[in-house]
């Protein structure tokens, strides 16, 4: 048995010339250009590659994108004041700090600064207690990328059990909001969770989002599962893996994203329908 692959890459592939359409449409209909706003404080090569990746996406599909870029000793004061800026400014419907921050800047400040209708990456504390009311407003580009990917490919939820191994408010708990909503009966697991390997086991759809290279094996995975692999590992080789050792799960899973080419471009996929979505909230539309 080998797994169907889910081809991420061609799924956002569609979901951008969707979006391009709109944006024309926002544009000639409307006179209204979607605006992104990205911030980034300091030199870090990570962010500065997911920046530029999130740049020609946006590019591409007709959305305006303006650069904050600030020094990495710059202060909390004047990252709050970009900001407030960015609230302020018509022009500019998205705002996205490019995580993580340096060492004086209080992250979470300055997430919870940025103006709820223009936080396309729901971040935010309103977004996610909307997600947690059953009333989405934006949702976390990369769980939302999962359910898209998932609803691409026809895998029915109703009444499955999903895992979610991470616990983060980026992708763990919006996660599992999400799958709860279609009718999955969800576990989370952790780093404290006891016989881990027993829960994956029971898993009709396993997502891995934690961080660590080939934590999942494919003696873990029940025969038939989806499995959704969110990690991005670089190894010392400079190679890109995943948090599920691919080579063992693709001989049990029924479906499995690869990494890299599964989840990362449906989050920027996500990034840019949010932004779209805002651009048309704020015009009433």
């Amino acid at each position: 048995m080998s797994a169907e692959i889910i081809d991420g890459k061609a799924i956002a592939k569609e979901l951008r010339a969707t979006l391009k359409s709109e944006v024309e449409e926002l544009v000639d209909d409307h006179g209204i250009t979607p605006g992104l706003a990205v911030v980034l404080v300091g030199e870090d090569p990570a962010s500065q590659v997911y920046v530029r990746n999130k740049h020609r996406a946006c590019e591409r599909a007709g959305i305006a994108t303006r650069d904050i870029r600030m020094d990495e000793d710059a202060t909390h004061q004047e990252v709050m004041d970009a900001v407030q800026e960015l609230n302020n400014d018509p022009n500019i419907h998205g705002i996205l700090v490019q995580l993580p921050l340096p060492d004086q800047i209080d992250e979470e400040e300055v997430l919870n600064a940025i103006d709820p209708a223009k936080d396309v990456d729901g971040f935010h504390p309103f977004n996610l207690g909307m997600l947690l009311s059953g009333q989405p407003t934006f949702v976390a580009c990369t769980p939302k990328g999962v359910m898209h990917m998932i609803d691409e490919m026809g895998i029915d939820l109703t009444g499955k059990e999903a895992v979610i191994i991470g616990r983060s408010t980026i992708v763990g708990k919006p996660q599992a909001l999400l799958l709860l909503y279609r009718h999955c009966t969800v576990t989370i697991c952790h780093s404290r969770t006891q016989d881990l390997a027993e829960h994956c086991r029971n898993a009709d759809v396993l997502v891995a989002a934690v961080g660590r290279p080939h934590m999942i094996t494919g003696d873990m995975i029940k025969p038939g599962a989806t499995v959704i692999d969110v990690g991005i590992n670089r190894l010392e080789d400079g190679s890109l893996v995943g948090d599920v050792d691919f080579d063992s799960a693709v001989e049990v899973a029924g479906a499995i994203t690869p990494v890299p080419g599964g989840v990362g471009p449906m989050t920027i996929a996500m990034l840019l329908r949010n932004t779209v979505d805002a651009a048309r909230r704020a015009a009433g539309l």
